[in-house]
């Protein structure tokens, strides 16, 4: 049986987290604070963590910081603040996903089982360079990018994402695809996400951001990966 961490100092929100968790299958361990989370995530290994932003003494993103310095668990993250903000801010910290409270239990169920199918999948399909021009170089088989000469290091879901793209160069791929195709059909809907990740690709990869050579909007509908030579409008 997996087992779930959820770490929230709100009594009735764990109990919500814990009765859906519980009744799709899961083991679950309660914390009620950071200090409680941590204890419980080196002296149990649960094989996923469900943290709570806002929590007194030691909030969040400490303590996903901390785990993160010693484990690759998945994380994910409860939010009521800003979403995009709190996105950016915990995916440099190391979160793999995040949900919006009040807590929707089905939705947290199906993350929570869509986060860890992805922590098993197998690394992708090897092959030789998948894309290269006079400035970028994309290499399944190693894993690796190359900007200029100098590798980029990735998440693995940037990676998933740049390759999904690059895949399917000079298609329109459309947010739920990509979606689907990066995340699993459980993330169809959640746009602003998608939007992050390649926010987060483009100031790694791209020259100029904000005028993207690779990755581009297709606005209202979702992404193109542009070949070197062709035109991005």
């Amino acid at each position: 049986m997996q087992c779930v961490l959820v770490v929230d100092d709100n009594a009735f929100d764990r109990k919500i987290a814990r009765d859906i968790l519980a009744h799709s299958g899961f083991e679950v361990i309660e914390a009620g604070d950071g200090r409680e989370g941590l204890r419980a995530l080196y002296s149990r290994q649960p094989d996923i963590v469900v943290l709570d932003v806002l929590m007194p003494a030691m909030d969040g993103w400490v303590v996903c910081q901390r785990i993160r310095e010693l484990s690759s668990v998945p994380i994910i993250m409860l939010t009521s603040l800003n979403r995009e903000d709190d996105m950016v801010r915990g995916l440099d910290l190391g979160a793999d996903d995040f949900l919006s409270k009040p807590i929707s239990p089905a939705h947290l169920a199906a993350r929570v089982r869509a986060a860890l199918r992805r922590s098993h999948e197998p690394a992708l399909a090897p092959g030789t360079d998948l894309y290269q021009d006079d400035l970028l170089s994309i290499n399944v088989a190693e894993h690796r990018v190359m900007v200029g000469g100098h590798q980029v290091d990735l998440t693995p879901t940037e990676f998933r994402l740049l390759v999904a793209l690059a895949r399917h160069a000079g298609e329109v791929q459309a947010y739920a695809r990509l979606l689907a195709d990066v995340w699993g059909p459980e993330y169809v809907d959640d746009v602003d996400f998608l939007r992050v990740y390649v926010w987060r690709l483009r100031k790694k990869l791209e020259p100029s951001p904000g005028q993207p050579r690779w990755i581009v909007t297709e606005r209202g509908f979702g992404y193109r990966f542009v070949r070197s030579g062709e035109t991005g409008s």
